[in-house]
């Protein structure tokens, strides 16, 4: 049964379940982070137990958020070019591991050698970037992905994870390829039709012939309307499908039940099984990423997930799959995820161990021996940081930024002095770093 909420109601499922405290959640993060507005969905089984519109979808108007107003979705939007990728090779279109110049024989000799599975897994070695803006027109991905050089690449492939959107840029590209229609149309096909998402689309001009919430932003110290709109078709990929609350839980509602719908086969269960396994490990951490999905266990519940920013708009889509249990949020505000909401609808839901807090870490000494084999230039594209040794200290300067002193929590980790902010030391054969991690992204060393 599909479910249609209306504003500000909640499914008649819920009589047994108090959200109560999950809509309170929702408010109190929303004035929190002044996020104008939100709308969320939780799927449990093969239904969809929770759809409800919190706060603003515009700032000017005063309109309210509605469960069927469409957001963009920033990153989350990976999932989807992975489900696309993923079902072509079922159907024996691609192999993952093959070299994808196998299909696109005209790439440089280093990209030509590339495979389908590293670059969905953040393993291929192209740095990292996103663009907000460029061309609204459909042969904007092919243009760009065919005037790319070897160059892409910040290290080989293979050799660590590290996020790149311009990877996923690539896998959609194959997509377009390997299915003769541009990205949008074959998306359209073979993923939003297929699971009747009827309002969810990657073109602009569609999305706003329907309720859509305005994205926000801060200007000048307030939150205003984000004015001109975000839009590069040649990115649309990695992170640009408009979609709403009811139209992820069918999606959702398919990965959780074996990709069926409506009592019907919507999308292959082997695409989703190939996307929740792991392909790459976060350096220094239990967490994986499979296609499209980081991949985690979370207080003895094993959960893939996924957030996602785009100039406007924010976006987090959890899952349990042993659980059939998917929450999605969706905010109108720059980066804007609700993560205390998210956890809080993941702790109703969900039977999970009790939380442990987090121990403060101790500062380690930073050894002679430590400051020779951590020091150095790191790059990632036009990203670059530099470890500075110096009175048995170490210092990171990010780009032109001033440098800040680093503590040293193990021999792979270390964090700014006074912050939050980590940065991981993987090193090489030589026992030298060769790579530094900060969050989900990379930077190999620059050799002299």
């Amino acid at each position: 049964m599909r479910f249609v909420a209306l504003a500000g109601l909640v499914s008649l499922s819920l009589v047994a379940q108090d959200f109560a405290p999950l809509e309170q959640s929702a408010r109190e993060e929303l004035a929190k982070f002044n996020v104008p507005g939100a709308a969320m969905a939780i799927v449990k089984g093969d239904r969809v137990v929770f759809s409800k519109g919190f706060g603003t979808a515009n700032v000017e108007t005063g309109e309210a958020v509605r469960p069927e107003m469409l957001f963009r979705l920033g990153s989350t939007t990976k999932m989807f070019t992975a489900t696309a990728l993923v079902e072509l090779s079922l159907e024996g279109k691609i192999d993952l591991d093959a070299p994808i110049g196998k299909y696109l024989a005209w790439l440089p000799p280093k990209l030509s050698q590339i495979t389908a599975s590293q670059l969905l897994s953040h393993t291929a070695g192209i740095h990292d970037e996103a663009p907000m803006y460029g061309s609204h027109d459909d042969a904007a991905l092919g243009n760009g992905i065919r005037a790319w050089t070897d160059g892409w690449l910040f290290t080989a492939p293979g050799k660590i994870f590290s996020y790149a959107n311009p990877g996923y840029w690539m896998a959609g590209y194959l997509v377009e390829a390997l299915s003769g229609k541009t990205y949008a149309d074959a998306m359209e096909e073979r993923v939003f039709r297929a699971c009747a998402m009827a309002r969810t689309t990657l073109r602009p001009t569609t999305a706003m012939t329907w309720p859509l919430a305005q994205g926000h932003d801060a200007v000048g110290g307030k939150i205003a309307v984000a004015r001109p709109a975000a839009d590069n078709a040649a990115s649309w990929p990695a992170g640009s499908i408009f979609s709403n609350a009811q139209d992820l839980a069918r999606f959702v509602t398919a990965f959780l039940n074996g990709g069926i719908l409506d009592g019907k086969r919507a999308l292959d269960p082997k695409a989703f099984a190939l996307m929740s396994s792991a392909h790459a490990k976060y350096p220094d951490s239990p967490d994986s990423y499979g296609y499209g999905l980081s991949i985690r266990e979370l207080r003895g519940v094993d959960v893939v997930e996924h957030g996602g920013s785009r100039m406007g708009y924010g976006t987090f889509i959890r899952m349990a799959p042993e659980q059939r249990v998917g929450i999605i949020v969706l905010t109108n505000r720059s980066g804007a995820t609700l993560p205390a909401t998210v956890d809080k609808a993941t702790e109703l839901m969900l039977s999970l161990t009790a939380k442990v807090e987090d121990q403060p870490k101790a500062a380690l000494p930073i050894s002679a021996q430590d400051a020779a084999r951590v020091s150095g230039v790191y790059q990632n594209g036009d990203q670059r940081i530099e470890i500075v040794a110096r009175d048995n200290r170490l210092f990171l300067k990010p780009g032109r930024s001033a440098e800040r002193p680093l503590v040293k929590h193990s021999d792979a980790r270390y964090a700014l002095e006074g912050g939050a902010a980590e940065y991981v030391v993987v090193a090489g054969t030589d026992g030298k770093a060769e790579y530094v991690s900060n969050g989900s992204r990379s930077f190999a060393r620059v050799r002299e």
